[in-house]
């Protein structure tokens, strides 16, 4: 089985922090929808007949469709490819757009997933992220969501912003927390190009916390989701048992996926493919017949590398049987030889047959991970 993501490039404005493929108007969205059905039928045989488990609504801001647009974009998919009848179906929202009258219809629609991008619950970051709600809404919107028939609501919270205090970090997760939500996603900010935030940050207006201060908040956020039966099964993910995001775990557990939309990713084990981060060349690409995509044929060592990447940050680790049969002696010998010294300082821990970080292991991750690649000489 695999999983389709469905990139909604329209946002009503761009947040300071956000580096995802947008555009802040909502001209050619009719044009938009009829290409995203083009492209589904150039694309049909891409998952070569595999069931969907998963359909992911990304953005940009798709809670800015409307129900009719959702149920038409839903509707095309069913054209195409076989859903399974549990398929889990995300849809990534704005609280602000979230009325009650909109729930209700977007539950009716077969969204039983929603993703809502909280970001925080103190109105002085909203402002200097640039969101479009406040801290009431977003305490609101969450309760209402659970009202209106949704079991799995899925938020982001950001930390590490310019002057959080982990007293207010622990507000953010203690607000969040006592809320009927079933998953967390998040993410310590990181200053990305061609962002109002990098701007600020090279004018001094903004600043980024210091290592300790960061280590201190991922530190809470472990404690605290920990205390509420929350498994963190991937860095920066938590959830409730049965709750794990099914789609993204496609991506770390090396399943396929096809992206439809300007800027999407698609991959189908063996090669990996990107459309064009540009709405108007999207169009008129489309419009011709072509689905606009570059494309990188993946080696065995690029597979490898991939999996490390994945894996390591994720609940199950790195599997060393997986290693020697899917990738051959010299990569299962380079990695036993790596791995060992991280497990002596016990940054790793065996588990069975894999190996999966510690908890002190989790801090450093990124510092491991670049060890364990294979760099051909």
């Amino acid at each position: 089985m695999a999983g389709l993501y469905i990139h909604i490039p329209f946002c009503k404005s761009k947040c300071a922090y956000c580096d995802f493929f947008s555009v802040a108007t909502l001209q050619r969205k009719g044009e938009f929808l009829k290409a995203i059905e083009t492209e589904m039928e150039l694309q049909k045989n891409y998952l070569e007949k595999e069931n969907l488990k998963t359909i992911y609504f990304g953005g940009g801001t798709p809670s800015i469709l409307s129900i009719k647009e959702i149920e038409q974009i839903l509707s095309q998919i069913k054209k195409y490819q076989t859903i399974e009848k549990d398929a889990e179906i995300t849809l990534e929202a704005n609280p602000d757009d979230l009325s009650v009258e909109y729930l209700l219809q977007l539950r009716k629609s077969g969204i039983n997933r929603l993703s809502i991008g909280i970001q925080s619950f103190i109105d002085r970051d909203l402002k200097l992220m640039q969101r479009r709600h406040d801290s009431k809404k977003a305490f609101d919107v969450i309760n209402e969501a659970q009202a209106c028939g949704f079991d799995n609501i899925s938020t982001d919270l950001i930390y590490g912003l310019n002057g959080l205090t982990l007293k207010e970090w622990k507000y953010n997760l203690d607000t969040l927390l006592s809320l009927p939500i079933k998953h967390l996603s998040a993410y310590h900010l990181t200053i990305e190009p061609n962002t109002l935030f990098n701007k600020w940050y090279k004018q001094n207006i903004i600043k980024l916390p210091t290592e300790i201060e960061s280590v201190n908040q991922f530190e809470m956020l472990i404690k605290k989701t920990k205390k509420k039966n929350f498994i963190q099964y991937e860095i920066s993910n938590f959830a409730l048992d049965g709750f794990f995001s099914k789609h993204n775990s496609n991506y770390w557990r090396n399943e396929k996926y096809l992206g439809i939309g300007p800027s999407a990713h698609s991959y189908n084990l063996t090669s990996r493919q990107w459309n064009i981060s540009s709405l108007p060349n999207y169009l008129d690409a489309i419009s011709q017949g072509k689905v606009p995509y570059e494309k990188e044929n993946l080696t065995l060592n690029d597979r490898y590398n991939d999996y490390i990447i994945t894996t390591l940050r994720t609940m199950w680790g790195i599997n060393i049987n997986k290693v020697e049969n899917d990738f051959g002696k010299l990569y299962f010998d380079f990695l036993t030889k790596e791995i060992d010294v991280f497990v002596k300082n016990k940054l790793l821990k065996k588990v069975n047959d894999s190996f999966v970080l510690s908890e002190k292991g989790k801090f450093l991750s990124d510092r491991i991970i670049s060890t364990l690649l294979y760099v051909k000489k």
